[in-house]
C-alpha cells in the first residue's frame, strides 16, 4: 500500500523524531529574569541526577544554591557522589590480593573451637589451616610448580628439588610418625618398618605409581584433621606420649610442635615457588617454635662435640646444676631470651653463668633452624666466647633436615 503522497504506507506511518536541541533551562532568559525556585521536595528528588552529572545549568545552579543552606540534603549529595564515583571506568575495582589472607588470619585466631584442641596442638591446627587455605587458592599447573627444599647436613647445605604435590606427600609421610603413635592410620600402609624422615620420604616418593599431584591434598589434610581430633578427645596423659624420629624421639606435644614448625617451613617453600604471599606463624606460635628449638640445643651441641664438630666442655656441673651458658636473645614477635647450656644437656642454663651473647631475629632464628641459611650467613649480633657462639649456632643448622 502506498500512503497519501504516494510513499510506502510504512514509511508514511513512521514516527518523526526531531533533532537534538538546547534545553528551555540552558537558553538565556530574554529578560534577564532569574529562573523560577524550586521546592525542597522538587531539589531533594534532584540529587541522584546532580551527582551524575545530568542536570541542567539551572537545576545545577538551584540544587547547589540549596546545599548550602540544607544540611540533610548536603549529607545526602555527598554520599551519592561518593557512589558516583565507583561506576566511573578508571576505577579499579579488584579487591586488594592480601585481603583473603588478613581475613583468614583474623577468622584463624578468633574462631571458637568446636572440641577444645589442647594449647600444646593449637600452632599445629593452625598452621595446617593456612597451609590448606594456600593450596585451595593455587591452580592445577602451579601443582607441579618446582620447589627447592635445603637443609644442612654434613656442615654443608644440602638442596633437593621437588614440587608443591610432593612437598606435601612430604608432609603427609613425616606427619605419619605422629599417626602411628596415635595409633592411627600410617600413610606409608600397616607395619611399616622404623624409618627416620628422610627415609619415609624417600619411601613415599618411590611407592607413587605416578608423579605427585593436588589428589594428595585431600589424604594430608584429613590425616591432619584426625591427629588433631584425636588429641583433643584423649585426655591430658596423651602429651608425653613418646613419637619415635628414627634417631630420636621427642613428648607429643613437642612433636606436634615441631610438625607446626615444619608445615610453616614448608608453606614458605610453596608460596614462594608460587609467589604467593605468606606471612609468619602469630607471635605466641612462633615463640613456641623457638622455645623447642632452645630446648634441643644443649642436646645438639653435645651430639656435636661427640662427633668433633664442637668445642670441649670447659666446666662440668652436676646434673641440675647452673652451668657455663650462651644468652640466646631473640627479637621480634615471638622473642625471648633463653640460656643455653654449652658444656652438658644436664646442666641449667643460667644467666649468671652466660659467657657469651647472640642476638637475632626470630623468623631470621628459625631459617637458621631449618637450615635454610647457615651459620656463617646468619645475621647475629654477637659478644663475648667467640668458641660458644660458633657452636650454638652449627647446632641451630644442625636440627634441620629433609
Amino acid at each position: 500500500m502506498t500512503g497519501a503522497n504516494g510513499e510506502d504506507d510504512h514509511l508514511a506511518r513512521a514516527p518523526w523524531i526531531p533533532g537534538p536541541r538546547d534545553a528551555a533551562d540552558d537558553l538565556p532568559d530574554p529578560t534577564g529574569a532569574p529562573p523560577p525556585e524550586l521546592s525542597h521536595t522538587v531539589l531533594k528528588s534532584l540529587l541522584g541526577a546532580w551527582a551524575l552529572s545530568a542536570c541542567s545549568g539551572a537545576e545545577t545552579r538551584a540544587v547547589e544554591d540549596h546545599l548550602t543552606g540544607c544540611a540533610p540534603c548536603a549529607d545526602e549529595a555527598l554520599r551519592l557522589r561518593d557512589a558516583v564515583t565507583l561506576l566511573h571506568e578508571d576505577r579499579d575495582l579488584d579487591l586488594d590480593p592480601l585481603l583473603r589472607s588478613r581475613v583468614l588470619e583474623n577468622c584463624l585466631g578468633r574462631r571458637p573451637a568446636r572440641i577444645p584442641v589442647p594449647a600444646w596442638a593449637v600452632p599445629y591446627d593452625a598452621e595446617t589451616a593456612r597451609l590448606d587455605a594456600l593450596l585451595r587458592d593455587i591452580g592445577e599447573s602451579e601443582w607441579h610448580a618446582p620447589v627447592r627444599l635445603k637443609w644442612y647436613e654434613d656442615e654443608r647445605t644440602v638442596r633437593r628439588k621437588s614440587t608443591v604435590a610432593g612437598v606435601i606427600g612430604h608432609l603427609l609421610a613425616v606427619d605419619g610418625l605422629v599417626s602411628g603413635a596415635l595409633g592411627l592410620e600410617d600413610p606409608l600402609g600397616p607395619d611399616v618398618p622404623e624409618l627416620n624422615p628422610t627415609e619415609r620420604t624417600e619411601a613415599f616418593w618411590e611407592a607413587l605409581d605416578r608423579p605427585p599431584n593436588r589428589t594428595l591434598r585431600a589424604p594430608w589434610r584429613e590425616q591432619s584433621h584426625a591427629l588433631v581430633r584425636t588429641v583433643s578427645f584423649a585426655g591430658r596423659g596423651i602429651a608425653n606420649l613418646t613419637v619415635t624420629y628414627g634417631d630420636f624421639a621427642l613428648p607429643l606435644k613437642d612433636a606436634l610442635l615441631e610438625r607446626a614448625f615444619e608445615c610453616w617451613l614448608h608453606a614458605d617453600d610453596i608460596a614462594n615457588a608460587v609467589a604467593y604471599p605468606y606471612a609468619p606463624p602469630s607471635g605466641p606460635h612462633l615463640h613456641g617454635m623457638i622455645d623447642l628449638a632452645a630446648r634441643l640445643l644443649p642436646a645438639a651441641v653435645a651430639h656435636r662435640r661427640r662427633a668433633g664438630l664442637a668445642g670441649p666442655p670447659r666446666g662440668l656441673v652436676t646434673a641440675g646444676a647452673p652451668g657455663r651458658s650462651l644468652h640466646l636473645e631473640v627479637e621480634g614477635a615471638g622473642g625471648g631470651h633463653w640460656y643455653i647450656a654449652l658444656d652438658s644437656p644436664a646442666a641449667l642454663g643460667s644467666p649468671d653463668h652466660s659467657v657469651a651473647q647472640v642476638a637475632m631475629d626470630g623468623v631470621e632464628f628459625c631459617q637458621l633452624v631449618a637450615g635454610h641459611i647457615t651459620p656463617e650467613e646468619a645475621a647475629a649480633g654477637q659478644d663475648g666466647d667467640r668458641e660458644a657462639i660458633r657452636d650454638v649456632l652449627a647446632a641451630a643448622a644442625s636440627l634441620s633436615r629433609l
